[in-house]
């Protein structure tokens, strides 16, 4: 993993920021800038509503995977030595996904207010309107709206959304929609087919690429975050976010995420990567009956990595480490407290305080190791339950 960051290294597109070198993956998406006539691309997305919906929706048992006539799951493998090819997959699949166009609100300093315009991809969850996207497609926008394969526009509420996992759920007035029929992609098998269905570039809806299962488990870190992603070297371009990577029985084994590309600008081809779809499906079921995904540790702070010279000055620290920023409600641990060790693993990094965490359950009291103005103390934490509203203000 680590020969494959340091050979690969790549950057997010980000409205008009400038590449960073340090994000592993792009984020395959596109959004358009529309000022003074001009075009602007980069990642942009909208929050509508987080309210939760309950369980009533019958549908929702669409999300389990489909079994065949007798009781199997049916291999991608054996579909193709049926002679299920391309364009049988292209034909059940495409119509399971969508088009999805955002509007933000962006304000420039001389300039003032302006509407950024994005686009990516998803697919159908259930035929009443519930529809998979990435967490990047829409984030921060303020409208979605979702496109179906026959030309259907209909405005998109957010059910829930999941940025640990880059999930989101929107629901649209729509009725008659195919619902994509899940793989379990822990069986899928390295090698075999794999088609991509999106919208690329923002402009091209139901474009299919198709390529293989290049690797299982890929342990990627994208803007921070480690996620484990299929590879596939299926073509992925901005604008695919979100959209449907279909094995050879025409189901879906992931949600396409990203794509790897070089620091020095140069494309990486036949390098992308899709979420699987057994993490979809669970989190897609939280989300439509949480809001949120349940069960999640959280220490109950914001942590920042303090190590470069002006920042030091700046906080008057007096050494390097990892500061609290922030502090939960209730939580013992204090600002500025310097975090050492949590249940003894040293903590050097934020990523070392959410793996930490990880490994701990909700409920339990883990020893957290401060420096707090110059003096070394231990605290007893308890474990809570990561909420949205912990969420929404960056809380680990």
């Amino acid at each position: 993993m680590q020969d494959w960051q340091e050979d690969y290294p790549a950057r997010r597109y980000g409205g008009s920021h400038q590449p960073r070198t340090a994000v592993i993956i792009v984020l395959a998406m596109l959004c358009g800038a529309l000022a003074g006539g001009g075009i602007a691309y980069g990642v942009y997305g909208a929050i509508a509503s987080r309210s939760p919906i309950g369980t009533a929706q019958s549908e929702v048992v669409m999300i389990h995977v489909a079994p065949s006539d007798n009781g199997a799951v049916p291999n991608a493998i054996e579909s193709a030595a049926k002679g299920y090819g391309i364009e049988e997959v292209a034909l059940a699949a495409a119509p399971s996904v969508l088009e999805i166009i955002t509007n933000s609100k962006a304000v420039h300093p001389f300039y003032g207010s302006y509407i950024i315009s994005g686009a990516g991809s998803g697919v159908a969850l259930t035929s009443d309107g519930y529809v998979i996207t990435n967490n990047h497609v829409i984030k921060d926008a303020t409208t979605i709206q979702a496109r179906t394969s026959a030309g259907e526009e209909y405005a998109a509420s957010l059910i829930g959304a999941d940025a640990q996992t880059d999930i989101a759920v929107l629901k649209i007035a729509a009725q008659g929609l195919t619902p994509v029929i899940f793989a379990d992609s822990a069986e899928a098998r390295v090698g075999e087919l794999a088609v991509a269905i999106g919208n690329p570039l923002g402009t091209l809806g139901g474009t299919v690429t198709e390529g293989i299962i290049s690797a299982k488990d890929r342990e990627i870190m994208i803007d921070g975050q480690t996620m484990m992603l299929l590879q596939t070297s299926a073509a992925i371009n901005p604008g695919n976010s979100g959209g449907g990577l279909f094995d050879g029985a025409s189901r879906l084994v992931g949600i396409i995420v990203a794509k790897a590309n070089e620091s020095n600008g140069a494309n990486v081809e036949g390098i992308g990567y899709a979420i699987p779809s057994n993490i979809v499906r669970r989190v897609a079921a939280e989300l439509i009956e949480h809001g949120y995904v349940t069960g999640r540790p959280a220490l109950g702070v914001v942590a920042r990595l303090i190590n470069s010279r002006y920042d030091l000055m700046r906080y008057q620290l007096d050494r390097a480490g990892v500061y609290v920023m922030n502090v939960f409600k209730d939580c013992p641990i204090m600002l500025w407290d310097q975090i050492l060790t949590i249940n003894g693993r040293p903590i050097s990094s934020v990523e070392d305080i959410q793996q930490a965490i990880g490994d701990s359950s909700i409920g339990d009291n883990v020893p957290v190791e401060v420096r707090r103005r110059g003096a070394e103390m231990t605290l007893s934490i308890v474990i809570r339950e990561r909420t949205p509203e912990m969420a929404d203000a960056d809380i680990i």
